[in-house]
């Protein structure tokens, strides 16, 4: 059965296939390091598109982040179960690493999705071994995680060594957009929900449901990172690469597709713009 209600925003839609946009072309590209920064894709709408994200470069920091304030003395997280070369890094290692990367003057200067103090944490994965570690039996197990600093829209990663609790390196990038983690299509959907512009998001919902839509709770989410082609209109728009800028995709649960792709939320600046095809 295929259900649709026409509207001027949001036309509900079924199958999955909403999910890429009919306008957009999806490009793969590799950042610095290795890719996956989650199991999200990441788009552009309105021309062009992203995939993927990653690890960034294992180089030496760049003043984002340092050692923690003099005369703090903080207990070590305890190691727990530790997998071994190249396993995937246990729930223990996980937990463990993200106490180690972020120090306190991190998280006093960032700010997360939400405007609270600390960066945004986006994933943690398995580091790869340096060049002359490659055929090493004993070589160091590391992560890198990933954040993403609202404050000043800068991708931070910071290299953690398992084998002796350091960070060996910090790097920050501008300009870089892996995709949203889960919390950020939350805060991505709640903005939306509170903006004039999710009117017809939240009709065809009753619609489809015969209930309101009030929280981004009711919606099963996919999303795009949005990066503005020259030209985009309106101009509110093209800071969309600079700031952290996404599309979303939701879905009612158990039920069809909303089609928002028009929509595009600014979650550096915290407001919703619709794309002017006009």
């Amino acid at each position: 059965m295929r259900e649709t209600v026409h509207r001027h925003l949001g036309k509900v839609m079924a199958g999955a296939g909403i999910a890429v946009a009919a306008t957009a072309v999806m490009v793969g590209i590799t950042l610095p390091g290795t890719a996956g920064a989650d199991e999200n894709g990441a788009a552009t709408a309105d021309g062009r598109a992203v995939a993927g994200a990653g690890r960034q470069g294992q180089g030496e920091g760049q003043g984002q982040a340092g050692a923690a304030a003099p005369g703090v003395v903080e207990q070590a997280p305890a190691e727990g179960e530790k997998g071994t070369g190249r396993d995937p890094l246990t729930d223990d290692e996980r937990e463990r690493v993200a106490e180690l990367a972020l120090n306190r003057q991190l998280f006093n200067a960032g700010e997360n999705v939400e405007g609270d103090r600390g960066p945004q944490r986006l994933d943690i994965q398995l580091g790869a071994p340096e060049a002359d570690e490659l055929d090493a039996a004993d070589a160091p197990r590391r992560a890198d995680v990933t954040y993403y600093d609202y404050k000043d829209d800068t991708l931070v990663t910071r290299t953690v060594n398992l084998d002796t609790g350091k960070v060996e390196a910090t790097t920050t990038n501008h300009g870089v957009q892996p995709p949203l983690s889960e919390a950020e299509e939350t805060e991505a959907a709640r903005l939306l929900l509170a903006s004039p512009l999710a009117a017809g998001l939240k009709g065809d919902y009753r619609d489809a449901t015969d209930q309101a839509l009030t929280s981004p709770g009711q919606l099963q989410l996919n999303s795009m990172i949005f990066k503005a082609d020259p030209g985009i209109r309106p101009a509110a728009l093209a800071v969309c690469g600079e700031h952290r800028c996404a599309t979303l995709s939701p879905k009612v649960r158990n039920g069809p597709w909303i089609d928002t792709r028009d929509l595009v939320i600014d979650l550096s600046a915290r407001k919703v713009v619709a794309i002017d095809r006009g």
